[in-house]
């Protein structure tokens, strides 16, 4: 365990602290999408000095803790998101939760959120390979497998090899958003970079992209959010 130190004149915000042996100053990171704050400092520097350093950085970190987007925690009787709708989440029976095509029906136990999550995650495995399967048909190349993770640094992502990896919460955006996340990693099958030819390939294959990346980068981090554990750890 590290060490948490207080941010002053912010009650109940706090810093945790990690030691990095690489790190050869102090620097600050809030998490867009749940306020967590985090300081690495080199080994050897006291913590007198973080504390002074948070103390001197307060205004920013209460600033960015504060535009980070409210826990949403996945419960009956709440709504989700899913495929850019807000959707009810109302007692059903069995050991899965159903989507019916207006709302989401699960047993309403301490296994609601695991069971929501599993759904999602199905959803947006269908999803994901419709719109990947027909942008690579329009591409004329296919991935070699996909996967599904829920990342926090990217959306998804295209290795070498050919290999397709996509966030499973692209369900809760709307239907284009997620296409476009599927249409930018197909069209790394061609071009493993970023470069203009890159974003032509995008171009044809979704000639209005840049509204839902748009979206993305608005919303994005209200999907990180969405919370599936019944008991979400505080904000550190």
């Amino acid at each position: 365990m590290g060490d948490t130190l207080c941010v002053p004149g912010a009650p109940g915000v706090e810093v945790a602290v990690r030691r990095s042996a690489r790190a050869r100053r102090m620097s600050l990171r809030v998490g867009r999408s749940d306020g967590r704050v985090s300081l690495s400092m080199p080994t050897r520097m006291p913590l007198s000095d973080a504390q002074a350093f948070i103390a001197q950085q307060a205004d920013w970190i209460i600033r960015h803790v504060t535009a980070a987007p409210p826990a949403r925690v996945v419960a009956v009787g709440a709504d989700l998101p899913l495929m850019g709708q807000e959707v009810a989440i109302v007692p059903g029976t069995g050991r899965a939760a159903r989507w019916t095509g207006r709302q989401i029906a699960v047993a309403d136990d301490e296994r609601a959120g695991a069971r929501i999550k599993a759904l999602l995650q199905v959803l947006a495995r269908t999803h994901l390979s419709e719109a990947v399967n027909r942008h690579a048909t329009a591409l004329g190349r296919h991935p070699q497998k996909m996967t599904l993770r829920d990342t926090r640094s990217r959306w998804g992502s295209c290795s070498s090899r050919g290999d397709l990896m996509f966030s499973w919460r692209l369900i809760m955006a709307p239907p284009d958003v997620l296409d476009y996340v599927a249409a930018h990693e197909v069209a790394h099958l061609r071009h493993m970079d970023h470069s203009p030819r890159f974003w032509a390939q995008v171009e044809a294959l979704m000639p209005d992209w840049r509204p839902r990346r748009d979206w993305l980068r608005l919303h994005g981090a209200g999907l990180h959010a969405v919370s599936f554990d019944p008991k979400p750890s505080s904000v550190i």
